[in-house]
């Protein structure tokens, strides 16, 4: 199984809001935070509240935020609200089964299994725990790279 970029970077967008503590971001500073489209990032942001994952608001002061604490969103949740489809194999999915074999097969089960656990891990993984600690992660994330310099941005 593999995540899509859309689901890797809705975390690296709620991590970097975790690191923040509280104070919001702006899309346009979390595009240029990991050299993404700004547009990419509105969508992502978008789902992201309607999961009620993050909270936005509009205007000058404006931003993204966390709408939970860190410690109450789990990994799991995330990759629900950004995934959408996590049948290993064409028998999971009962309509769109055509192999000849799934009546027969353990397969089916094993990775129904594996499935389970997958998600029971990332359940007790709290975005919390992502950033808990890490001052090489709040490096590489705070401030932005032209706050480092002292420069002003263009």
């Amino acid at each position: 199984m593999k995540l899509t970029k859309y689901a890797d970077l809705s975390f690296r967008l709620l991590m970097y809001l975790a690191m923040r503590r509280g104070e919001p971001a702006t899309i346009q500073e979390v595009s240029d935070r990991f050299a993404v489209s700004k547009n990419h990032m509105v969508k992502i942001s978008h789902q992201l509240t309607k999961a009620g994952l993050i909270d936005s608001t509009r205007g000058r002061n404006g931003g993204v935020c966390l709408a939970r604490p860190a410690e109450n969103i789990t990994v799991e949740e995330v990759v629900r609200a950004t995934e959408n489809n996590f049948d290993l194999v064409e028998c999971f999915d009962a309509a769109q089964n055509q192999c000849v074999i799934s009546e027969v097969c353990k397969l089916n089960g094993i990775l129904s299994a594996a499935r389970n656990a997958f998600f029971e891990v990332l359940r007790q993984t709290s975005l919390a725990d992502l950033v808990k600690n890490s001052k090489a992660l709040e490096k590489c994330l705070l401030p932005l790279p032209c706050q480092n310099s002292g420069a002003e941005p263009d």
